[in-house]
Protein backbone atom coordinates (compact mmCIF):
# COMPACT_ATOMS: atom_id res chain seq x y z
CA UNK A 1 0.00 0.00 0.00
CA UNK A 2 1.37 3.42 -0.94
CA UNK A 3 1.60 5.75 2.05
CA UNK A 4 1.80 9.57 1.82
CA UNK A 5 4.70 11.30 3.54
CA UNK A 6 3.75 13.42 6.55
CA UNK A 7 4.62 17.08 6.23
CA UNK A 8 4.70 19.78 8.92
CA UNK A 9 1.42 21.43 9.76
CA UNK A 10 -0.77 18.56 8.52
CA UNK A 11 -0.41 19.52 4.82
CA UNK A 12 -1.09 16.00 3.67
CA UNK A 13 -4.39 15.97 5.51
CA UNK A 14 -5.38 19.34 4.06
CA UNK A 15 -4.40 18.21 0.57
CA UNK A 16 -6.39 15.02 0.99
CA UNK A 17 -9.52 16.88 1.98
CA UNK A 18 -9.02 19.28 -0.96
CA UNK A 19 -8.84 16.32 -3.30
CA UNK A 20 -11.85 14.74 -1.67
CA UNK A 21 -14.17 17.78 -1.95
CA UNK A 22 -15.47 16.89 -5.42
CA UNK A 23 -16.14 13.34 -4.26
CA UNK A 24 -17.96 14.51 -1.12
CA UNK A 25 -20.13 16.77 -3.22
CA UNK A 26 -20.93 13.77 -5.44
CA UNK A 27 -22.04 11.66 -2.49
CA UNK A 28 -18.69 9.90 -1.73
CA UNK A 29 -18.35 8.27 1.73
CA UNK A 30 -17.17 10.41 4.61
CA UNK A 31 -13.47 10.04 5.51
CA UNK A 32 -12.75 7.81 8.54
CA UNK A 33 -11.49 9.38 11.74
CA UNK A 34 -7.75 9.87 11.83
CA UNK A 35 -5.91 10.25 15.15
CA UNK A 36 -3.86 13.41 15.39
CA UNK A 37 -0.08 13.13 15.60
CA UNK A 38 -0.03 13.44 19.39
CA UNK A 39 -2.49 10.58 19.88
CA UNK A 40 -0.59 8.38 17.43
CA UNK A 41 2.68 9.02 19.26
CA UNK A 42 1.07 8.24 22.63
CA UNK A 43 -0.28 4.95 21.33
CA UNK A 44 3.09 4.09 19.80
CA UNK A 45 4.76 4.71 23.15
CA UNK A 46 2.25 2.37 24.79
CA UNK A 47 2.88 -0.27 22.14
CA UNK A 48 6.61 0.08 22.72
CA UNK A 49 6.17 -0.43 26.48
CA UNK A 50 3.89 -3.40 25.94
CA UNK A 51 6.25 -4.89 23.38
CA UNK A 52 9.05 -4.78 25.93
CA UNK A 53 6.77 -6.36 28.52
CA UNK A 54 5.64 -9.02 26.04
CA UNK A 55 9.28 -9.87 25.33
CA UNK A 56 10.02 -10.18 29.04
CA UNK A 57 6.93 -12.27 29.71
CA UNK A 58 7.56 -14.44 26.65
CA UNK A 59 11.00 -15.26 28.05
CA UNK A 60 9.51 -16.10 31.44
CA UNK A 61 6.88 -18.22 29.73
CA UNK A 62 9.57 -20.17 27.93
CA UNK A 63 11.39 -20.75 31.22
CA UNK A 64 8.13 -21.83 32.85
CA UNK A 65 7.43 -24.35 30.11
CA UNK A 66 10.95 -25.73 30.47
CA UNK A 67 10.48 -26.15 34.21
CA UNK A 68 7.12 -27.85 33.69
CA UNK A 69 8.69 -30.22 31.20
CA UNK A 70 11.48 -31.05 33.65
CA UNK A 71 8.87 -31.65 36.36
CA UNK A 72 6.96 -34.08 34.17
CA UNK A 73 10.18 -35.93 33.36
CA UNK A 74 11.09 -36.13 37.05
CA UNK A 75 7.71 -37.61 37.94
CA UNK A 76 7.85 -40.13 35.09
CA UNK A 77 11.40 -41.06 36.10
CA UNK A 78 10.37 -41.63 39.70
CA UNK A 79 7.49 -43.85 38.58
CA UNK A 80 9.83 -45.85 36.35
CA UNK A 81 12.19 -46.24 39.31
CA UNK A 82 9.29 -47.82 41.15
CA UNK A 83 8.75 -50.12 38.18
CA UNK A 84 12.42 -51.15 38.29
CA UNK A 85 12.31 -51.81 42.03
CA UNK A 86 9.18 -53.92 41.59
CA UNK A 87 10.93 -56.05 38.93
CA UNK A 88 14.02 -56.38 41.15
CA UNK A 89 11.80 -57.48 44.02
CA UNK A 90 10.21 -60.19 41.89
CA UNK A 91 13.64 -61.44 40.89
CA UNK A 92 14.88 -61.51 44.48
CA UNK A 93 11.80 -63.36 45.66
CA UNK A 94 12.34 -65.99 42.94
CA UNK A 95 15.97 -66.41 44.03
CA UNK A 96 14.87 -66.77 47.66
CA UNK A 97 12.33 -69.43 46.74
CA UNK A 98 14.92 -71.42 44.82
CA UNK A 99 17.44 -71.18 47.68
CA UNK A 100 14.88 -72.43 50.18
CA UNK A 101 14.08 -75.38 47.93
CA UNK A 102 17.81 -76.21 47.73
CA UNK A 103 18.15 -75.92 51.49
CA UNK A 104 15.17 -78.19 52.07
CA UNK A 105 16.60 -80.79 49.71
CA UNK A 106 20.02 -80.66 51.34
CA UNK A 107 18.48 -80.94 54.77
CA UNK A 108 16.54 -84.02 53.67
CA UNK A 109 19.73 -85.61 52.41
CA UNK A 110 21.48 -84.77 55.70
CA UNK A 111 18.66 -86.39 57.65
CA UNK A 112 18.95 -89.51 55.49
CA UNK A 113 22.69 -89.62 56.18
CA UNK A 114 22.01 -89.31 59.91
CA UNK A 115 19.63 -92.25 59.73
CA UNK A 116 22.33 -94.25 57.99
CA UNK A 117 24.81 -93.40 60.75
CA UNK A 118 22.36 -94.64 63.36
CA UNK A 119 21.75 -97.84 61.39
CA UNK A 120 25.46 -98.54 61.13
CA UNK A 121 25.94 -97.75 64.79
CA UNK A 122 23.25 -100.27 65.70
CA UNK A 123 25.05 -102.90 63.62
CA UNK A 124 28.31 -102.09 65.36
CA UNK A 125 26.72 -102.25 68.80
CA UNK A 126 25.21 -105.62 67.92
CA UNK A 127 28.58 -106.92 66.78
CA UNK A 128 30.37 -105.58 69.86
CA UNK A 129 27.80 -107.15 72.21
CA UNK A 130 28.23 -110.50 70.49
CA UNK A 131 31.99 -110.31 70.68
CA UNK A 132 31.89 -109.45 74.37
CA UNK A 133 29.70 -112.45 75.10
CA UNK A 134 32.29 -114.61 73.34
CA UNK A 135 35.15 -113.14 75.42
CA UNK A 136 36.83 -111.24 72.56
CA UNK A 137 38.74 -107.97 72.87
CA UNK A 138 36.16 -105.68 71.36
CA UNK A 139 35.28 -103.86 74.61
CA UNK A 140 37.36 -100.87 73.44
CA UNK A 141 35.72 -100.60 70.08
CA UNK A 142 33.95 -97.32 70.95
CA UNK A 143 37.29 -95.63 71.57
CA UNK A 144 38.52 -96.88 68.21
CA UNK A 145 35.61 -95.33 66.41
CA UNK A 146 36.40 -91.93 68.01
CA UNK A 147 40.07 -91.97 66.94
CA UNK A 148 41.10 -89.01 64.74
CA UNK A 149 44.91 -89.24 64.44
CA UNK A 150 47.50 -91.72 63.12
CA UNK A 151 49.23 -92.18 66.51
CA UNK A 152 46.05 -93.19 68.25
CA UNK A 153 45.22 -95.59 65.44
CA UNK A 154 48.64 -97.24 65.77
CA UNK A 155 48.14 -97.76 69.49
CA UNK A 156 44.92 -99.61 68.76
CA UNK A 157 46.22 -101.61 65.81
CA UNK A 158 46.16 -104.78 67.85
CA UNK A 159 42.39 -104.77 67.52
CA UNK A 160 42.81 -105.66 63.87
CA UNK A 161 43.97 -109.13 64.94
CA UNK A 162 40.60 -109.85 66.52
CA UNK A 163 38.27 -108.01 64.10
CA UNK A 164 37.61 -109.80 60.86
CA UNK A 165 36.91 -108.39 57.42
CA UNK A 166 33.19 -108.19 58.03
CA UNK A 167 33.66 -106.15 61.19
CA UNK A 168 36.07 -103.78 59.40
CA UNK A 169 33.47 -103.27 56.70
CA UNK A 170 31.02 -102.25 59.43
CA UNK A 171 33.49 -99.63 60.66
CA UNK A 172 34.18 -98.35 57.16
CA UNK A 173 30.47 -98.04 56.43
CA UNK A 174 30.00 -96.11 59.64
CA UNK A 175 32.78 -93.66 58.80
CA UNK A 176 31.49 -93.08 55.29
CA UNK A 177 28.00 -92.43 56.62
CA UNK A 178 29.39 -89.99 59.14
CA UNK A 179 31.35 -88.08 56.49
CA UNK A 180 28.34 -88.06 54.19
CA UNK A 181 26.22 -86.56 56.93
CA UNK A 182 28.79 -83.84 57.59
CA UNK A 183 28.87 -82.96 53.88
CA UNK A 184 25.09 -82.89 53.61
CA UNK A 185 24.83 -80.70 56.71
CA UNK A 186 27.39 -78.29 55.25
CA UNK A 187 25.47 -78.10 51.99
CA UNK A 188 22.27 -77.43 53.90
CA UNK A 189 23.90 -74.60 55.86
CA UNK A 190 25.26 -73.03 52.67
CA UNK A 191 21.85 -73.24 51.03
CA UNK A 192 20.23 -71.64 54.08
CA UNK A 193 22.81 -68.84 54.02
CA UNK A 194 22.01 -68.26 50.37
CA UNK A 195 18.31 -68.14 51.25
CA UNK A 196 19.01 -65.59 53.98
CA UNK A 197 21.03 -63.47 51.55
CA UNK A 198 18.20 -63.70 49.01
CA UNK A 199 15.71 -62.56 51.63
CA UNK A 200 17.94 -59.57 52.46
CA UNK A 201 18.15 -58.72 48.77
CA UNK A 202 14.37 -58.96 48.49
CA UNK A 203 13.91 -56.69 51.49
CA UNK A 204 16.35 -54.17 50.03
CA UNK A 205 14.54 -54.25 46.69
CA UNK A 206 11.23 -53.67 48.47
CA UNK A 207 12.77 -50.73 50.29
CA UNK A 208 13.92 -49.27 46.98
CA UNK A 209 10.42 -49.73 45.60
CA UNK A 210 8.90 -47.88 48.54
CA UNK A 211 11.51 -45.14 48.26
CA UNK A 212 10.90 -44.75 44.52
CA UNK A 213 7.15 -44.50 45.03
CA UNK A 214 7.55 -41.92 47.79
CA UNK A 215 9.97 -39.99 45.58
CA UNK A 216 7.30 -39.78 42.88
CA UNK A 217 4.78 -38.53 45.42
CA UNK A 218 7.23 -36.02 46.88
CA UNK A 219 8.29 -34.79 43.43
CA UNK A 220 4.72 -34.06 42.47
CA UNK A 221 3.71 -32.61 45.84
CA UNK A 222 6.74 -30.31 46.18
CA UNK A 223 6.17 -28.89 42.71
CA UNK A 224 2.37 -28.76 42.75
CA UNK A 225 2.16 -25.16 43.97
CA UNK A 226 4.96 -24.12 41.62
CA UNK A 227 3.26 -25.80 38.70
CA UNK A 228 -0.05 -24.09 39.47
CA UNK A 229 1.65 -20.72 39.76
CA UNK A 230 3.51 -21.22 36.48
CA UNK A 231 0.32 -22.23 34.68
CA UNK A 232 -1.47 -19.14 36.03
CA UNK A 233 1.49 -16.97 35.03
CA UNK A 234 1.50 -18.54 31.59
CA UNK A 235 -2.18 -17.69 31.17
CA UNK A 236 -1.60 -14.13 32.36
CA UNK A 237 1.36 -13.71 30.03
CA UNK A 238 -0.65 -14.94 27.08
CA UNK A 239 -3.52 -12.59 27.88
CA UNK A 240 -1.19 -9.63 28.16
CA UNK A 241 0.59 -10.62 24.96
CA UNK A 242 -2.76 -10.88 23.15
CA UNK A 243 -3.87 -7.52 24.51
CA UNK A 244 -0.62 -5.86 23.41
CA UNK A 245 -0.91 -7.29 19.93
CA UNK A 246 -4.55 -6.21 19.75
CA UNK A 247 -3.53 -2.66 20.63
CA UNK A 248 -0.90 -2.68 17.90
CA UNK A 249 -3.38 -4.06 15.39
CA UNK A 250 -5.95 -1.44 16.44
CA UNK A 251 -3.56 1.43 15.78
CA UNK A 252 -2.43 0.00 12.48
CA UNK A 253 -6.00 -0.72 11.42
CA UNK A 254 -7.19 2.78 12.26
CA UNK A 255 -4.33 4.38 10.38
CA UNK A 256 -4.69 1.96 7.44
CA UNK A 257 -8.38 2.73 7.06
CA UNK A 258 -7.60 6.42 6.75
CA UNK A 259 -4.80 5.81 4.26
CA UNK A 260 -7.03 3.49 2.23
CA UNK A 261 -9.65 6.21 2.07
CA UNK A 262 -6.98 8.73 1.10
CA UNK A 263 -5.71 6.51 -1.67
CA UNK A 264 -9.23 5.83 -2.86
CA UNK A 265 -9.81 9.59 -3.08
CA UNK A 266 -6.64 10.06 -5.03
CA UNK A 267 -7.52 7.10 -7.24
CA UNK A 268 -10.80 8.82 -8.18
CA UNK A 269 -8.73 11.66 -9.71
CA UNK A 270 -6.58 9.23 -11.71
CA UNK A 271 -8.79 6.27 -12.67
CA UNK A 272 -6.47 4.83 -15.26
CA UNK A 273 -3.53 4.67 -12.86
CA UNK A 274 -5.75 3.02 -10.22
CA UNK A 275 -6.98 0.37 -12.70
CA UNK A 276 -3.42 -0.41 -13.81
CA UNK A 277 -2.37 -0.69 -10.18
CA UNK A 278 -5.36 -2.99 -9.39
CA UNK A 279 -4.56 -5.21 -12.40
CA UNK A 280 -0.96 -5.55 -11.26
CA UNK A 281 -2.07 -6.25 -7.68
CA UNK A 282 -4.42 -9.05 -8.79
CA UNK A 283 -1.68 -10.90 -10.67
CA UNK A 284 -0.78 -13.56 -8.07
CA UNK A 285 -0.19 -17.33 -7.92
CA UNK A 286 2.40 -20.07 -7.39
CA UNK A 287 2.78 -23.76 -7.42
CA UNK A 288 1.65 -25.66 -4.36
CA UNK A 289 4.44 -27.47 -2.56
CA UNK A 290 4.70 -31.17 -2.97
CA UNK A 291 5.25 -33.52 -0.09
CA UNK A 292 6.67 -37.00 0.03
CA UNK A 293 5.81 -39.70 2.49
CA UNK A 294 9.15 -41.19 3.62
CA UNK A 295 7.49 -43.73 5.88
CA UNK A 296 9.79 -46.71 6.15
CA UNK A 297 8.31 -50.10 5.29
CA UNK A 298 9.23 -53.25 7.16
CA UNK A 299 8.02 -56.82 6.77
CA UNK A 300 7.54 -60.02 8.73
CA UNK A 301 7.71 -59.92 12.49
CA UNK A 302 8.26 -56.14 12.54
CA UNK A 303 4.82 -55.67 11.02
CA UNK A 304 3.40 -58.10 13.57
CA UNK A 305 4.82 -55.93 16.36
CA UNK A 306 3.48 -52.74 14.77
CA UNK A 307 0.01 -54.23 14.20
CA UNK A 308 -0.23 -55.41 17.80
CA UNK A 309 0.75 -51.98 19.13
CA UNK A 310 -1.69 -50.16 16.81
CA UNK A 311 -4.46 -52.57 17.74
CA UNK A 312 -4.51 -50.98 21.21
CA UNK A 313 -5.11 -47.39 20.05
CA UNK A 314 -7.54 -45.70 22.43
CA UNK A 315 -6.80 -48.14 25.29
CA UNK A 316 -6.53 -46.24 28.63
CA UNK A 317 -3.16 -45.60 30.23
CA UNK A 318 -2.77 -47.62 33.45
CA UNK A 319 0.50 -47.47 35.37
CA UNK A 320 1.91 -50.98 35.78
CA UNK A 321 -0.64 -52.33 33.29
CA UNK A 322 -0.09 -54.61 30.32
CA UNK A 323 1.61 -57.94 29.70
CA UNK A 324 2.30 -60.31 26.80
CA UNK A 325 -1.38 -61.27 26.62
CA UNK A 326 -2.81 -57.75 26.48
CA UNK A 327 -4.03 -54.96 28.77
CA UNK A 328 -4.25 -55.61 32.52
CA UNK A 329 -5.41 -53.71 35.59
CA UNK A 330 -2.99 -51.01 36.73
CA UNK A 331 -1.37 -50.95 40.17
CA UNK A 332 -1.16 -48.42 42.96
CA UNK A 333 1.81 -46.07 43.19
CA UNK A 334 0.66 -44.05 46.19
CA UNK A 335 0.70 -40.78 44.25
CA UNK A 336 0.28 -39.59 40.66
CA UNK A 337 -1.14 -42.77 39.13
CA UNK A 338 -3.48 -43.24 42.09
CA UNK A 339 -4.84 -39.71 41.63
CA UNK A 340 -5.96 -40.75 38.12
CA UNK A 341 -7.38 -44.05 39.38
CA UNK A 342 -4.94 -46.15 37.31
CA UNK A 343 -5.32 -49.08 39.71
CA UNK A 344 -9.00 -49.27 38.69
CA UNK A 345 -8.34 -49.15 34.93
CA UNK A 346 -7.56 -51.89 32.42
CA UNK A 347 -4.83 -50.70 30.09
CA UNK A 348 -1.13 -50.23 29.46
CA UNK A 349 1.75 -48.10 30.63
CA UNK A 350 4.58 -47.30 28.21
CA UNK A 351 6.72 -50.38 28.88
CA UNK A 352 3.66 -52.64 29.19
CA UNK A 353 2.62 -51.70 25.64
CA UNK A 354 6.08 -52.70 24.38
CA UNK A 355 5.80 -56.06 26.19
CA UNK A 356 2.51 -56.81 24.41
CA UNK A 357 3.66 -55.61 20.98
CA UNK A 358 6.93 -57.62 20.90
CA UNK A 359 5.35 -60.72 22.42
CA UNK A 360 3.70 -61.21 19.01
CA UNK A 361 7.19 -61.76 17.56
CA UNK A 362 8.25 -64.06 20.41
CA UNK A 363 10.36 -61.44 22.21
CA UNK A 364 10.05 -61.20 26.00
CA UNK A 365 10.71 -57.88 27.73
CA UNK A 366 10.89 -56.77 31.35
CA UNK A 367 8.24 -54.34 32.62
CA UNK A 368 10.76 -51.51 33.03
CA UNK A 369 11.84 -49.10 30.29
CA UNK A 370 15.41 -48.91 31.65
CA UNK A 371 15.91 -52.65 31.08
CA UNK A 372 14.17 -52.43 27.71
CA UNK A 373 16.75 -49.82 26.63
CA UNK A 374 19.42 -52.49 27.20
CA UNK A 375 17.46 -55.36 25.62
CA UNK A 376 18.58 -55.14 21.99
CA UNK A 377 20.95 -53.51 19.50
CA UNK A 378 21.33 -49.76 20.02
CA UNK A 379 21.40 -47.81 16.75
CA UNK A 380 21.81 -44.03 16.19
CA UNK A 381 18.57 -42.09 15.80
CA UNK A 382 19.66 -41.19 12.27
CA UNK A 383 19.38 -44.90 11.39
CA UNK A 384 16.15 -45.72 13.24
CA UNK A 385 13.65 -47.91 11.38
CA UNK A 386 10.03 -48.95 11.67
CA UNK A 387 9.67 -51.28 14.63
CA UNK A 388 12.53 -49.79 16.69
CA UNK A 389 11.92 -48.64 20.26
CA UNK A 390 12.57 -44.97 21.14
CA UNK A 391 13.41 -43.82 24.66
CA UNK A 392 13.44 -40.58 26.64
CA UNK A 393 15.85 -39.78 29.49
CA UNK A 394 16.33 -37.27 32.25
CA UNK A 395 19.53 -37.04 34.25
CA UNK A 396 20.91 -39.98 32.26
CA UNK A 397 18.08 -42.32 33.32
CA UNK A 398 15.31 -43.64 31.06
CA UNK A 399 11.70 -42.78 31.96
CA UNK A 400 9.63 -43.40 28.79
CA UNK A 401 9.51 -45.67 25.72
CA UNK A 402 7.54 -45.68 22.44
CA UNK A 403 7.48 -47.69 19.17
CA UNK A 404 8.69 -45.98 16.00
CA UNK A 405 6.35 -46.33 12.99
CA UNK A 406 8.43 -44.52 10.37
CA UNK A 407 7.83 -41.18 8.71
CA UNK A 408 8.47 -39.31 11.97
CA UNK A 409 5.53 -41.00 13.75
CA UNK A 410 5.35 -43.27 16.80
CA UNK A 411 2.78 -45.12 18.95
CA UNK A 412 2.93 -44.80 22.74
CA UNK A 413 1.07 -45.03 26.04
CA UNK A 414 2.02 -41.52 27.19
CA UNK A 415 0.91 -40.77 30.78
CA UNK A 416 -1.85 -41.14 33.38
CA UNK A 417 -5.16 -39.74 32.17
CA UNK A 418 -4.35 -40.37 28.50
CA UNK A 419 -4.81 -43.23 26.03
CA UNK A 420 -2.62 -45.18 23.63
CA UNK A 421 -2.07 -42.90 20.64
CA UNK A 422 -0.07 -42.23 17.47
CA UNK A 423 1.85 -38.96 17.47
CA UNK A 424 4.92 -37.26 16.03
CA UNK A 425 8.30 -38.17 17.46
CA UNK A 426 9.33 -35.78 20.25
CA UNK A 427 13.03 -35.04 20.13
CA UNK A 428 13.24 -33.04 23.37
CA UNK A 429 14.89 -35.32 25.93
CA UNK A 430 15.09 -38.30 23.56
CA UNK A 431 17.85 -40.85 24.18
CA UNK A 432 20.66 -40.87 21.57
CA UNK A 433 19.96 -44.43 20.43
CA UNK A 434 16.97 -46.42 19.24
CA UNK A 435 16.80 -50.10 20.22
CA UNK A 436 16.31 -52.73 17.52
CA UNK A 437 15.08 -56.19 18.51
CA UNK A 438 14.14 -57.63 15.09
Amino acid sequence: MRRPRLLPGGLVLASAFALALPLAAAGAPEPPARPDDGEIQTQRDRVGDRADRVGELTQRLSEAETRLTELSARVELAMEDANKARVDLDRAELARSRAEQTAAGAQGQANAAADEVERQRARLDEFAAGSYRQGSKLGSLTAYVGARGPDELLERAELLDTVGRTQLDVLDDLERSRIDRVNKDSLAREALEEAAAARATAAEAKGRADTAQQAAIAARASQASTSARLEAERSGVQQELTAARAAVRGLESQRDRYEEWLEASQAAQAQQAAEAQAAAGNAQGGPAPDSDDDTEVATGSVETVVRRALSQLGMPYAWGGGNSSGPTRGIRDGGVADSYGDYQKIGFDCSGLMIYAFAGAGVQLDHYSGYQYQSGTQVPLSSMQRGDMLFWRSGGRVHHVALYLGGGRMVEAPYSGSKVRVTSVRYAGIAPYAVRLL
